[in-house]
């Protein structure tokens, strides 16, 4: 089970659990007319490190000579509900059908027990009202600052990891990225 926080800090913070965060995946323009394709992700998790979102906070918020610690933008990883993720149908409302895994075998115990490099499997204490889930590393998406700010403040945050167990989960999301 994860340690978490309900206590929702006054900035963005690395292990932020928001709820409806919006990824625009393309904007076409024909004869025009500008349509826009999103994504709305439930759940997802700042992963970006906590020191680079704490000195944008600060360069933001108070006079500095120069803005070079701006970020242009936050990665996240979505969060899925795990049973959905176990049955291969975490992605189907946006048409994409996914590889059955199954929960009580060895591919399925592999995720649950945070084996399985991809995934991050994730058991909420009571009081936080979200089922099991898990994060999928090879999902992840990047927003501006502003916007996760504006989601985070208007009702989004769920909740934030505990700074260890956000640690495990940025070394395991950056094992994924750096894998041959």
């Amino acid at each position: 089970m994860v340690s978490i926080s309900t206590e929702a800090c006054p900035r963005v913070c690395q292990g932020d659990i928001v709820r409806d965060v919006e990824y625009f995946e393309r904007v076409t323009e024909q004869e025009g007319i500008i349509e826009l394709s999103k994504v709305v992700f439930p759940l997802a998790i700042v992963l970006t490190q906590d020191c680079d979102l704490a000195q944008d906070h600060l360069f933001r918020t108070e006079e500095q000579a120069t803005q070079d610690k701006w970020l242009i933008s936050v990665l996240l990883a979505p969060i899925y509900n795990a049973e959905h993720v176990f049955a291969g149908e975490h992605l189907s409302e946006i048409g994409v059908k996914s590889q059955l895994i199954r929960k009580n075998k060895t591919d399925g115990q592999r995720v649950v027990q945070n084996k399985d490099p991809r995934y991050h499997y994730l058991e909420f204490p009571g009081g936080v009202e979200v089922v099991p889930s898990i994060v999928d590393f090879k999902h992840y998406f990047a927003c501006p600052v502003s916007y996760l700010e504006v989601v985070k403040t208007n009702g989004g945050f769920v909740c934030k990891v505990a700074p260890l167990y956000r640690e495990d989960i940025s070394q395991r999301f950056a094992a994924f990225l750096s894998r041959i």
